[in-house]
């Protein structure tokens, strides 16, 4: 593994690194896994008050205990009706046990008494790039949209298949990759690394 080009993603999550990998392997990195370069690692605890914070958290622990670059992001859904919520908490928002089915359906049940036109919000992702010297590149990306209380799609993850977006009359789910990379909110924030990349 040639380190100088190799960055650890700091992430389980299989459709995040394949969104990563897509604007990554043009600008000559590898990507790889922290599952497959560290075993029974214990994740970092994510004790940030934003996605910021939190990608910071992230990308400084792997990066140490792998003396390599470490990529980072801290997403979620922001609701304008719930007052941000589920916002930071958004991956453990039915509790620390739950799955993408059981915060889609919390998310629904919160949302049960607000009109279908109070129910705007969006998607944020921050990155954060931690290097071996300490330096860190930082890049932020969102996508407005509408959450709705039916699901559509099989593509995507977490709270795609209720994130509706008005312009393309489709969910997060419904959209091919390559327009998800366009318009979705780790889209534009890894469009901002690559330009800080190149």
């Amino acid at each position: 593994m040639d380190k100088k080009d190799t960055i650890i993603l700091a992430t389980h999550n299989a459709g995040k690194i394949r969104e990563i990998e897509q604007v990554l392997q043009p600008l000559g990195y590898s990507c790889v896994s922290v599952k497959d370069v560290l075993r029974d690692e214990q994740e970092p605890e994510e004790t940030g008050n934003t996605f910021a914070e939190n990608a910071l958290i992230k990308a400084t622990y792997y990066m140490k205990r792998t003396n390599m670059p470490c990529l980072a992001d801290d997403s979620g859904i922001v609701v304008d009706a719930l007052q941000g919520r589920p916002g930071v908490y958004s991956a453990r928002y039915a509790g620390e046990d739950c799955n993408d089915e059981r915060n889609n359906e919390k998310l629904i049940r919160e949302l049960a008494n607000v009109p279908y036109e109070q129910r705007t919000g969006h998607y944020a992702c921050v990155l954060v790039l931690v290097w071996p010297d300490g330096s860190a590149l930082t890049a932020e990306g969102t996508c407005e949209g509408i959450i709705r209380d039916t699901y559509a799609g099989t593509g995507g993850f977490g709270y795609d298949p209720l994130f509706y977006l008005p312009e393309l009359g489709k969910t997060m789910a419904e959209v091919s990759m390559a327009e998800k990379n366009a318009l979705s909110h780790r889209g534009k924030a890894l469009r901002k690394l690559a330009g800080m990349l190149q």
